[in-house]
């Protein structure tokens, strides 16, 4: 099988039941979004991270390949992806991360810069890219049906992952650095 098809050469691509959408779509530049978050994630993973940072940012990949699915399978999803859309029960689980990685920290009581560590910059990096998919999602929304629990997904998510920055940074026992607005 070929890596290339030709059928994407005249700027339309293919949802998951054969529909044939312009590649300018609000709900491709979602899938495309969806899919550089997930790369941003692979490589947050690609350098030292807390063990149980890099597992859970391998459990959210799953997921972002279902949430992939679901929004490549609008009203009519073929039978196989059907059962792959985003429940509650996982934006639950990334409130539960959330919830233990703030206990692993100090209490934020300022504005902190973005960066730290190199795997905490990679988090950061992440959730600024988690936070531009929630607004695409959020337009998609607005003019399609996009489920709530992919909404929610991914606002959990970007408060994750800056979570998990701070963790990252106290980790490697790099200070965070205050913001000092100058006047």
């Amino acid at each position: 099988m070929k890596l290339y098809t030709g059928t994407g050469d005249g700027g339309e691509t293919s949802l998951l039941n054969g529909r044939r959408m312009p590649k300018s779509d609000i709900r491709i530049a979602a899938i495309g979004e969806v899919d550089e978050l997930n790369a941003m994630l692979g490589w947050s993973r690609a350098c030292a991270q807390p063990e149980a940072v890099d597992a859970g940012l391998r459990s959210i990949q799953e997921d972002l390949f279902r949430l992939g699915a679901e929004l490549a399978g609008p009203a009519d999803p073929p039978p196989g992806v059907r059962g792959l859309c985003m429940r509650p029960q996982d934006a639950a689980r990334l409130e539960a991360w959330i919830d233990e990685a703030c206990a692993a920290v100090p209490p934020l009581r300022h504005f902190i810069l973005p960066g730290g560590s190199e795997g905490a910059a990679r988090l950061h990096v992440a959730r600024a890219v988690c936070r531009r998919a929630e607004r695409v999602l959020v337009m998609l929304a607005a003019a399609d049906r996009v489920s709530p629990e992919s909404l929610v997904y991914l606002n959990r998510l970007g408060d994750l992952l800056f979570a998990w920055a701070r963790l990252s940074a106290a980790r490697a026992q790099s200070p965070e650095v205050i913001w000092k607005p100058s006047m």
